[in-house]
């Protein structure tokens, strides 16, 4: 075993460990990221829904919910947080909601609740909400971030920063910028923009490939927008199949522009598998060339296309179940109550699934002969740049 091999080897065991402890060390700092301040509502829920820690299990028994018959139980619970802190109460738990049969409270369970005061007797009481489920969130992501080290190494390292400079992106420019009355669609073009090139950058390095990829993906972005604001005119979609608009519009001071955010949502749902694409056709075109130096644009083309074309075909499949399973319940829905498919795709929020999901493939469709003549252009115009590969 040569030098470089056993560094290597070493470097990954020592960071692996390095991140477990980190991992460890973190999370009670994460868990306090992910609590809110008593005077701030959690976000889906009312400003009576509190956090509170199962005390004991006062009563248990079984119960028929609609055709399920499942456990309940009664337990005692102290309420951690807002205005009713360190009160101790009764709560039903499984007598209203169906559950799964697993999913039964312990002493130290963490829960939401909303606590309320009755107007007859002025007496308190508690209401089960949900589970408490942020250390569960942020475990899994401490164990998807030494996965990623582990067998990505450092690229999977630095797909994890590019992740996180993602997430930065929406949530500190293109939420803000939208709510504040910004175009949906210049901003989420802008944004998606910006964090694809920082990402790539970040995960390839500053190389050739990576140049044509970055301008392959801005081209392919703006075409994307284009194609969305297309369909979704076509179709007269208003943006409002989405329920929460409606909420949206009762709690934002500023004008909204529904349609723009529906466009927004088709740009920024295509960004993980175009990114996919163009990186994956600008890397075959790269070492095609590499291959074979006498190869001319159009043969060095053509043959690039060939496995773009069973790229993409994989990526359709891909989305095509990933939409199909995530409506998988509206679908058995319809089974059950024999809904005429005819009729139902003229429904708002069935319409915008379905151009969500044609407009978002056309852009990934049009992806990749563009990503292919961008890196062809590159490789031929500017031969010397390949060696920078191997660095």
């Amino acid at each position: 075993m040569d030098n470089d091999r056993i560094v290597r080897i070493g470097t990954v065991i020592i960071v692996t460990v390095g991140l477990v402890i980190l991992s460890f060390i973190a999370a009670p700092f994460l868990m306090g990221i992910l609590k809110p301040s008593e005077d701030q509502a959690a976000v889906g829920y009312t400003s009576e829904t509190v956090r509170a820690e199962v005390l004991n299990i006062q009563e248990e028994g079984r119960i028929t919910v609609g055709k399920q018959e499942q456990t309940y139980q009664i337990v005692e619970i102290e309420v951690s947080e807002g205005e009713f802190k360190g009160s101790h109460m009764f709560l039903e738990f499984g007598k209203n909601q169906i559950m799964p049969e697993e999913y039964i409270l312990k002493a130290g369970s963490e829960i939401l609740v909303t606590v309320g005061i009755s107007p007859l007797d002025n007496t308190s009481s508690a209401f089960f909400v949900d589970f408490v489920r942020g250390k569960a969130l942020v475990w899994i992501f401490l164990l998807f971030a030494v996965i990623s080290f582990v067998i990505g190494s450092w690229t999977g390292v630095r797909s994890l920063l590019g992740i996180m400079v993602g997430m930065g992106v929406i949530i500190l420019y293109i939420i803000p910028q939208i709510a504040n009355g910004a175009n949906p669609v210049v901003t989420s073009i802008i944004g998606s923009a910006v964090f694809l090139t920082v990402s790539l950058y970040l995960v390839y390095g500053w190389r050739a490939m990576t140049h044509s990829a970055v301008i392959s993906m801005m081209v392919s972005l703006i075409l994307t927008g284009g194609v969305s604001v297309f369909a979704v005119k076509l179709a007269r979609l208003t943006g409002f199949g989405n329920e929460n608009m409606m909420f949206l519009i009762q709690q934002s001071e500023n004008p909204i522009d529904m349609r723009g955010i529906l466009l927004a949502g088709i740009i920024i749902g295509s960004l993980g598998v175009l990114d996919d694409l163009v990186v994956g056709q600008s890397s075959a075109v790269f070492q095609l060339s590499e291959v074979s130096e006498n190869l001319k644009f159009k043969n060095l083309y053509w043959r690039a296309m060939t496995i773009g074309r069973d790229h993409v075909a994989a990526s359709v499949n891909t989305l095509v179940l990933a939409y199909a399973g995530e409506s998988l319940p509206m679908l058995l829905l319809f089974h059950i109550t024999n809904v005429n498919l005819g009729m139902a795709v003229n429904v708002s929020f069935i319409a915008e699934e379905i151009v969500r999901a044609l407009a978002g493939t056309i852009g990934l469709f049009l992806s990749i002969p563009i990503s292919t003549a961008m890196a062809c252009l590159w490789v031929l115009r500017k031969p010397e740049v390949t060696e920078i590969e191997s660095t």
